[in-house]
């Protein structure tokens, strides 16, 4: 043992010395390298020489490595570092192998030593912590103290676990002696294990910092990146009684969200200013590997100490948050696609496993797992208004923004809606793994999710954003793009699945129900697309339950003075039956039909049927039977009304159901698919006999039956090629030019409803001859005709009208097209609406019958996001309008008013003003009339067309008078 002496001696003289010797420095080299070598013998006599030798050897080493490095001496001294760094070199070897010897002897009893040993760890920890972090300022050594520092981890790791392997082995041995005192032997085995607690716990916390270093060192400490982290993780699953009191595991997890967030950040700030370079695979994966691994130690240490990680559930929420919204936000950016794939393989699934090793737990009681959902998904979204300003919306302009927002703000920042949006989707998506208490917690948070759909900025992301999924595990798992409406649908559905057999199903049947009539209308088609995935593959007992339920509701709100008003609760709810139908079983669309039509011929009957033929019922998909049963209803129905029409029956009817055959077949043609010869020239005649009675009617709501009656039996002829070819056809276009056009009804307001049928009529008419000719009143008519559509300003008319001749241009046999046009037509003129041009017709034409090439685009333009946003602010204004409704108010109301009184009641105007605008009418006639006979006579000049746009303005001001006149 001289040699521990001698070496003792000799540091305790040199720590005298400041500055490098050689010859000292030579000389304890020397002595180390002699020690190790005796270190691997059995020195049980000598440990505590041995230690102290290490700890003053570290000490000194530690001193003069800030030393050295703070020298500026000349490059002379080089030969004096190198020794040095040798030296230091060896102290880290002799480090390792002590580290070994200790593991291969017992658990000292001495409480001296004790100290000793956790004091000695301590320092050679630090002495090896200190070199790592200046391992690229000592040259070539560099490498080598990265090398030993993986044995001195492995060592200390080692020695760790044959401590904390001895110390149970006490706790369990029950051969010990009997005679032994009882309180000695807890008193010895509580001093051991406080002893392995406390080396245990500084091996964490160092290693901790080592992690730190090497993940801060940017790559090239990737092993001792790789060992200390896996060390940490080994050393916690180490005693965890005991270490779950002494050690901080809480921070351990924070300093390892930190290191995520810290690296997501840099990544994003230097993508971000990359000018639009393309990211690599490569590039991404270098970023992404480092963090996966950060996540995966963090889920290890979650999962063994669940109580802990609980204490933090608020920064890893905002972690994983901050990760799906970079995802969301790289989407959107075309060079940084390949990077949200990437982020969507490495890290979707590892944090959101992060954060099911907390709320799957056993340790963690149900209510703090609800806590941590209430936190997340709170808030509604509409209750923030904007003020229906677009610019001032908050979208993600940079990147940098998203770190920008704290944890604490997390929840009422907009900046990270998207990031929620998608943690809320993943928790539906994974919900299998849940258990019942959150299934049943997340199904009472749907409500939440529609009130965040009404923020414009996720309204308009919803619809047009594509996101990276990923499909399958480990080598079979592949990542495609799907619209971010797809990929929330899909998640919707699969937590459906999920909790059709568990105790939540109530809760989200009940939510379906309650959102039947949600305002907002992408909110309204989620819950439908819902409503359509249930009935498509649940239970046919529970389907025909529901759907009772929801018929019973609609002949509740059915009236004969809804079902003609599109958006009446009586139309929404058979719009919303009809299309949920369309998914459903043969036996429950048989089902709906019976319950509603049957044998009964009532006027409720009647109503509902009618107000579901016209929202689309599915009578193709009844059962062959049925299916001709509603058939032969609806056309003997239809027949009957036909022969037993006349003014007559018409004024003695006071009902607005008048007609109701005729809106029966109208509406349900195109469900039908069945053909229809027996549809002839009786239809022909009954509607030239609704335009002669409209003609000569003075009673609004009369006319206003006929127009109902002449819109319906249009759209019923234009499903009929067979009656183009009709001798009695002529006739009727004729009388529907008079209408529209020449007559003194050309400017009636109530015609206005009838336009779109008759833009389908005008198509059909490309099956039927046309002799081309100025002569031939037909062929002038059909123009005539076109010419008005073509001249329509309303978005709506102008795409039904630019169809209408598409389809009609396709199919005719003439060859005049351009005399279909008219020089005034709405696609004639530039935006100032001042100009028209035959060449900007054509080219907007082209444009229009090429759409569905355009439709194939799938990234969106700046503009029409900003549409969209728009567009999402005003349905927010809808929705809190709803919201804001007081139905104690409104029942009390209702309570007061005859509201069938107050429909019927009209306003008389004086009789002088209803005069003035009969004759507006019959001077409007009499210039028409001039017109026409000025076109046949003269060439078209810039007078005409300027004194033809005039009276076109003249005409819509005096309709609006007519329309004011007539309603009172």
């Amino acid at each position: 043992m001289c040699i521990v002496f001698t070496l003792t001696a000799s540091l305790a003289f040199w720590e005298e010395f400041t500055c490098l010797d050689v010859s000292q420095c030579t000389l304890n080299n020397a002595i180390l390298q002699v020690a190790v070598k005796y270190i691997e013998t059995d020195i049980s006599g000598c440990l505590l020489q041995f230690l102290s030798l290490g700890s003053k050897a570290s000490i000194w080493c530690k001193k003069h490595l800030k030393m050295t490095l703070m020298s500026t001496e000349e490059s002379q001294e080089e030969e004096h570092y190198n020794i040095f760094f040798q030296l230091l070199l060896d102290l880290l070897s002799f480090s390792a192998a002590s580290f070994s010897a200790l593991a291969r002897y017992p658990v000292s009893d001495d409480k001296p030593l004790m100290d000793i040993v956790e004091k000695y760890i301590l320092e050679q920890l630090d002495v090896t912590k200190d070199s790592v972090s200046e391992v690229k300022r000592i040259g070539s050594f560099g490498s080598e103290v990265v090398k030993v520092t993986q044995l001195i981890i492995d060592a200390v790791i080692r020695l760790c676990r044959v401590y904390s392997q001895a110390v149970n082995r006490e706790f369990c041995d029950g051969n010990r002696n009997p005679e032994k005192d009882k309180n000695c032997m807890e008193f010895e085995a509580t001093s051991n294990v406080t002893h392995v607690s406390s080396i245990t716990k500084c091996a964490i916390e160092k290693l901790c910092e080592l992690g730190i270093l090497a993940a801060n060192d940017g790559g090239s400490l990737v092993t001792i990146l790789n060992v200390s982290w896996k060390g940490v993780v080994s050393l916690l699953q180490l005693g965890k009684e005991t270490l779950a009191v002494k050690v901080s595991v809480a921070d351990i997890i924070l300093t390892l969200l930190s290191l995520v967030n810290e690296s997501l950040r840099c990544a994003a700030k230097a993508w971000n200013s990359s000018l639009k370079e393309t990211i690599s695979v490569t590039e991404a994966r270098r970023i992404f590997v480092p963090i996966k691994f950060y996540l995966i130690n963090a889920v290890k240490i979650s999962s063994l100490y669940p109580s802990q990680a609980y204490l933090v559930y608020r920064e890893i929420t905002h972690c994983i948050i901050i990760i799906l919204t970079l995802k969301i936000s790289m989407s959107n950016e075309e060079h940084m696609k390949t990077a949200s794939e990437v982020i969507t393989e490495l890290l979707e699934q590892t944090s959101m496993d992060l954060l099911k090793s907390l709320l799957n737990s056993v340790e963690v009681k149900p209510e703090l797992k609800l806590r941590i959902l209430d936190w997340l998904f709170i808030g509604k979204s509409h209750s923030n208004s904007s003020n229906g300003d677009s610019s001032s919306d908050s979208r993600i302009t940079s990147m940098d923004q998203i770190f920008s927002v704290t944890c604490e703000d997390m929840t009422g920042e907009r900046m990270l809606l998207l990031g929620r949006v998608a943690l809320f989707l993943n928790f539906l998506k994974y919900s299998l793994d849940l258990d019942e208490d959150l299934k049943l917690g997340m199904t009472s948070k749907l409500g939440w999710f529609l009130d965040i759909l009404v923020d414009e900025e996720v309204y308009s992301s919803i619809l047009v954003m594509q996101i990276p999924e990923l499909y399958g595990s480990g080598k079979q798992a592949e990542i495609d793009w799907l619209p971010m409406f797809s990929s929330l649908l899909h998640a919707l559905e699969t937590f459906m699945i999920v909790v059709s057999s568990s105790a939540a199903w109530g809760e989200l049947e009940s939510f379906l129900l309650e959102n039947f009539f949600h305002p907002h209308f992408l909110c309204w088609e989620i819950v439908m697309e819902l409503w359509c995935f249930m009935v498509r593959y649940g239970e046919i007992s529970l389907v025909t339950g529901v759907i009772d339920q929801i018929c019973s509701l609609m002949k509740l709100v059915a009236s004969p003075e809804s079902v003609f008003v599109s958006g009446s609760a009586m139309r929404k709810m058979a719009g919303s039956i009809s299309r949920i139908l369309t998914y459903g079983p043969q036996s429950v669309v048989d089902h709906v039909y019976k319950s509603i039509a049957g044998d009964n011929r009532s006027q409720l009957s009647s109503v509902m049927c009618v107000a579901l033929f016209m929202e689309g019922f599915p009578l193709n998909l009844l059962s062959d039977r049925m299916r001709s049963i509603a058939t032969q209803r609806i056309f003997t129905d239809y027949f009957g009304f036909l022969e037993g029409f006349d003014d007559k029956s018409m004024r003695a009817c006071n009902s607005g159901l008048y007609g109701v055959p005729v809106f029966a077949l109208s509406a349900s043609l195109q469900s039908l698919q069945v053909s229809m010869p027996n549809i002839d020239a009786k239809t022909l005649k009954f509607l030239g006999s609704i335009i002669h009675n409209y003609r000569n009617t003075l009673d609004q709501l009369t006319k206003d039956h006929y127009c109902k009656l002449l819109s319906e039996t249009l759209g019923i002829i234009s499903n009929m090629k067979h009656l183009y070819a009709a001798v009695e056809m002529e006739e009727v276009i004729l009388g529907l030019k008079s209408l529209f056009i020449s007559g003194l009804t050309a400017s009636d307001t109530q015609l206005y409803q009838c336009k779109p049928n008759l833009a389908l009529f005008v198509a059909g008419l490309g099956h039927m001859e046309i002799t081309e000719s100025d002569e031939s009143a037909k062929c002038s008519a059909v123009w005539e005709l076109y010419h008005m559509l073509l001249r329509e300003k309303h978005w709506a008319l102008i795409h039904l009208a630019i169809t209408a001749f598409g389809y009609f241009a396709a199919r005719t046999s003439c060859n005049q097209l351009w005399r279909f046009v008219p020089q005034t037509a709405a696609l004639s003129y530039d935006l100032s609406g001042d100009e028209a041009n035959e060449e900007r017709f054509m080219s907007e034409l082209k444009a229009f019958l090429e759409k569905e090439t355009a439709l194939l685009t799938i990234t969106p333009s700046s503009e029409q996001l900003g549409l969209l946003v728009r567009d999402g602010l005003m349905l927010k204004e809808v929705v809190r309008k709803f919201s804001e409704i007081d139905a104690n108010a409104m029942r009390c109301e209702r309570m007061v008013i005859d509201e069938e009184k107050q429909l019927n009641k009209k306003r008389k105007l004086p009789d002088g003003i209803s005069e003035g605008v009969e004759l507006l009418q019959s001077g409007l006639k009499v210039i028409d009339d001039g017109l026409f006979e000025w076109q046949q006579n003269h060439s078209a000049s810039a007078l005409n067309a300027k004194f033809l746009t005039h009276i076109s303005r003249l005409k819509d001001a005096v309709a609006q008078l007519v329309g004011l006149a007539g309603s009172g």
